[in-house]
């Protein structure tokens, strides 16, 4: 279990980043936008994601609270991970930085190629 640390940081900036900061939480969380996923599809939808990995953002997600775990007495067995109400407040955040990178790759691609923005 993650172990909570205490910020000393009022920002709140530094307690989402604790929250949902990274390289994989907020891919995860954005492919948990339409509903419950499988951890099987998670793990083909991230290919660049080792399952390790992938199993520990999870159980940090989950500790926080801001995805529910769901487990079935089936054989094999079945896991399905969802957004619970607190990771669906978080949404907002995952579209503004959507929108955002598509406006910064756009601009900073423009950029490398030598074309002033606005032209």
């Amino acid at each position: 279990m993650k172990k909570f640390k205490e910020h000393t940081s009022t920002c709140p900036i530094v307690h989402t980043m604790t929250y949902i900061g990274g390289k994989w939480k907020p891919i995860i969380l954005g492919r948990l936008v339409n509903g419950a996923v499988r951890f099987g599809k998670l793990a083909v939808q991230i290919p660049d994601i080792s399952r390790k990995i992938l199993t520990e953002q999870l159980k940090e997600l989950e500790d926080d609270g801001l995805i529910l775990r769901h487990s079935y007495n089936e054989k094999p067995p079945r896991v399905e991970y969802e957004l619970s109400e607190i990771g669906k407040t978080v949404l907002p955040v995952l579209m503004a930085m959507t929108e955002l990178g598509g406006q910064m790759h756009e601009a900073i691609t423009r950029f490398k190629n030598g074309i002033k923005t606005g032209e």
